[in-house]
């Protein structure tokens, strides 16, 4: 069998990039055991309420939720199990402090292949406050007309 190269999106968290202001990405490996990764592989996951914690120098992903395999006999995986996920020491180290000294939270991003391996895009990332996401609607909005009425310009209709 061929081994797989690029990246394949299993499931991304678009809500995570309209409630949070993302201040800084990481890739991280994540531990799973077999029917997970052949559950994923089915295209078959929800971040819609996972974080991540940092716990006595280790990070672990938590309320991701990866559906059992249909396939799988008693040696199932429970769906909403905690995750640990593979950084190294000085990312570790990292977030600690950020996330201790301005209480900043740690949000997924992205579920994906990449090389035959399932990663996780976490990102450091702090609460938008509701005029903020007002703020970022009304910006797309006026960047949208802006785009329309070029596009009308260029066509010679104005």
């Amino acid at each position: 069998m061929p081994k797989e190269r690029g990246r394949k999106v299993i499931v991304s968290n678009r809500r995570a990039r309209h409630d949070y202001a993302i201040l800084d990405t990481y890739e991280a490996g994540i531990v799973l055991v077999g029917t997970e990764v052949k559950s994923l592989r089915e295209g078959r996951a929800s971040l819609a309420d996972a974080f991540a914690t940092v716990d006595d120098g280790e990070v672990f992903l938590r309320n991701l939720h990866i559906p059992e395999y249909v396939q799988g006999t008693w040696t199932n995986h429970t769906p909403r199990r905690t995750r640990k996920l593979l950084l190294h020491r000085g990312e570790i180290e990292k977030l600690i402090g950020k996330t201790k000294e301005s209480g900043l939270a740690l949000v997924p991003l992205a579920l994906y292949f990449s090389d035959g391996k399932v990663k996780v895009e976490l990102a450091l990332a702090k609460g938008k406050k509701s005029w903020d996401k007002r703020q970022d609607i009304a910006k797309r909005d006026a960047n949208r007309e802006v785009a329309k009425a070029m596009g009308r310009a260029l066509k010679g209709r104005y």
